[in-house]
């Protein structure tokens, strides 16, 4: 069921990347939202332009689907720079970094997603490549091993986690900016889906892209998915315009609610309060119980419900709130009544 579900903020694949690279902004001026961030970046930018030096070395982290991999290609356009781009776990050993790292000119950024996913040898390599420009490369091996000083240019490392608490201390330690992604709201992702529909040719009713937009769970990826979907939607049932009944029919036929819910989202909390009286009930007993894996329900569920307030998280396992329960119709048990307005989302250890 998840694999292939139309709310997960992860990409679903190379399709998907090169309909949202096409959508992708160029340049900071262009970006909708994150103001925060993009105000310390045109600062940097502007001062190592003037400076004639690359930038610092950046993190960025927060939930998957902000604009992470985005921001690096619009700092790579802004410096004037040429821009590589690879994953942890895509760099198994210390000789794929060096490939990398020995094509790189002066200024140009290297790009590295899901930086947590580094192998151990592979982050003590990076070390003195972030910090001193150089790598000691170690070729062939026992009684032949010989160490090799290379020098390297001057590059800006960009890396991305969606799990920054993953990060080593000595790693997160070298980069000299580390920026958060926050979520967006409903008219800075409205804004996202104008544009996305003016790239698109998409022409579209009044208030229809901020229907789309309340769905999207504060996460552009998941609003131009939806876009792309009630797009089909559209042609095929429609006229190929947008309007209010072609977008609530799309958006019914994948299960969405007007909360941005879909049926993992209903079948997670309908788990809680039939199966385990409301909560409190362990992660791994509610995976047992939809069929799902523990990664899934943690990752891609959880996060949404906890931010709403319809989920809690304490020490003893996951609770339904009594909002939650409203919404699916369902009657709480004693203990949800109980619960006062103004629960925490997380217990106090």
């Amino acid at each position: 069921m998840a694999i292939d579900r139309v709310l997960s903020s992860d990409s679903s694949g190379q399709q998907e990347e090169q309909f949202n690279t096409a959508l992708r902004p160029q340049r900071l001026s262009e970006c909708i939202g994150q103001q925060n961030v993009k105000d310390k970046l045109s600062i940097a930018i502007a001062a190592a332009r003037q400076r004639s030096e690359p930038l610092e070395h950046i993190l960025f982290y927060g939930p998957p689907g902000l604009g992470k991999t985005t921001l690096a290609h619009v700092i790579a356009n802004e410096m004037g720079a040429n821009i590589r781009v690879t994953s942890g776990p895509a760099i198994t050993k210390q000789g794929d970094l060096m490939g990398l790292l020995s094509n790189i000119n002066t200024g140009d950024v290297l790009f590295i997603d899901e930086v947590h996913r580094l192998s151990a040898p592979v982050e003590e390599f990076i070390y003195p490549a972030m910090e001193d420009f150089k790598v000691d490369f170690t070729v062939d091996s026992g009684m032949h091993a010989k160490t090799i000083n290379f020098p390297l240019k001057r590059f800006t490392l960009i890396g991305a986690t969606t799990r920054a608490g993953l990060l080593s201390a000595p790693l997160r330690g070298r980069f000299g900016m580390m920026h958060h992604l926050e979520f967006y709201n409903v008219d800075e992702l409205t804004q996202i889906l104008k544009r996305s529909a003016g790239l698109l040719e998409l022409k579209s009713a009044d208030g229809t892209l901020e229907l789309i937009a309340s769905r999207s769970r504060g996460t552009p990826r998941i609003a131009n998915r939806l876009l792309r979907r009630v797009r089909d939607y559209a042609q095929v049932k429609g006229s190929g315009k947008l309007t209010t009944d072609i977008v609530e029919n799309s958006l019914k036929m994948e299960q969405i609610d007007p909360l941005g819910l879909d049926e993992l989202d209903r079948s997670f909390m309908r788990a809680l309060v039939k199966v385990y009286d409301g909560g409190p009930a362990g992660i791994e007993a509610l995976a047992a119980t939809l069929g799902e894996e523990r990664d899934t329900l943690e990752d891609v569920v959880e996060p949404y419900l906890l931010q709403i307030g319809f989920v809690r998280r304490t020490k003893r396992g996951r609770e339904i709130t009594p909002a939650a329960c409203k919404h699916l119709g369902l009657k709480p048990s004693g203990k949800q009544k109980d619960l006062p307005g103004d629960t925490t989302l997380f217990e106090e250890e």
